[in-house]
């Protein structure tokens, strides 16, 4: 073979070698290229451990009481747990124990829960937590009789009727008789002392007292009535619970002897107490 034709070759065999390269560099990915004076990034997955803490679901205000619906496990960085914080590591019946507690503090959904921010039932302040702003708790002495048989419960809803003796006056003289009226509506029931008893000889749940929640006034109005008489609760049927926006109501003309002004004269213990 001449060196010409030899040279021929070599010359060609380097040609398609550097097109073979060539081809290679641009269908593979392509690095980065920093401009001139800008800083490099470098970007690297770091792994964070976690653990479950407990949250709540939703958002919660003041007076809500908890049920397990609202809370939830929720992952949480281990170096951000507060030692504050319901972990399920610690805490695994958190859940079941903290279900019928009151918040103290407005919560917000996903917001870890904390013990400064509710109050567990049978804790000093539960039932001020538990109270509407404004308004009171009052209790009143009640019997299976007087109650609906025990079916009454906490956050039902009843009306408060008051049985009372009373001497009536009309033209053909003095009469005695018994007067029943609702003095209060729509209650809220926020507690109740129930007991197993029996009544009529079946096992049922008693209680002895029942605690409503009034405003002021109508606090008032249940306090004098039980002087007057004896005092019934009514419960309310759940279609009816937002009946005047769900605010209970109250005759306070009884603070003032009556609520007519007629010719009713109340009697206890064989002595006037008030007109009707």
């Amino acid at each position: 073979m001449s060196p010409m034709r030899l040279i021929i070759l070599l010359v060609a065999a380097g040609a398609a070698i550097g097109a073979a390269l060539l081809v290679r560099g641009m269908s593979g990915p392509s690095s980065p290229v920093a401009a001139p004076g800008e800083p490099v990034v470098i970007e690297k997955e770091v792994e964070v451990s976690s653990t479950q803490v407990l949250v709540a679901r939703m958002d919660m205000r003041v007076g809500s009481l908890l049920t397990p619906d609202d809370f939830e496990w929720s992952d949480w960085p281990e170096k951000a747990v507060n030692a504050g914080y319901f972990t399920q590591e610690r805490n695994p019946d958190a859940i079941e124990e903290l279900s019928g507690s009151v918040v103290k503090v407005a919560l917000i959904q996903g917001e870890p829960i904390i013990g400064s921010k509710i109050v567990k039932k049978g804790e000093t302040g539960f039932m001020a937590a538990l109270l509407e702003p404004g308004l009171r708790a009052i209790s009143v002495e009640i019997s299976p009789e007087t109650a609906s048989a025990g079916f009454i419960l906490p956050d039902d809803k009843v009306d408060v009727i008051l049985t009372y003796d009373v001497e009536v006056v009309t033209e053909r003289g003095v009469r005695d008789t018994t007067v029943t009226r609702t003095v209060i509506e729509n209650a809220r029931v926020l507690a109740i002392d129930q007991l197993f008893g029996e009544v009529d000889g079946s096992p049922t749940l008693t209680g002895s007292t029942a605690t409503l929640e009034l405003a002021p006034k109508q606090a008032e109005v249940l306090a004098h009535s039980s002087r007057l008489g004896s005092i019934s609760l009514a419960l309310r049927s759940v279609a009816d619970s937002d009946e005047n926006d769900g605010v209970a109501t109250a005759n306070t003309q009884l603070l003032n002897g009556g609520d007519e002004g007629g010719g009713v004269k109340v009697f206890k213990n064989g002595s006037i107490s008030g007109r009707s």
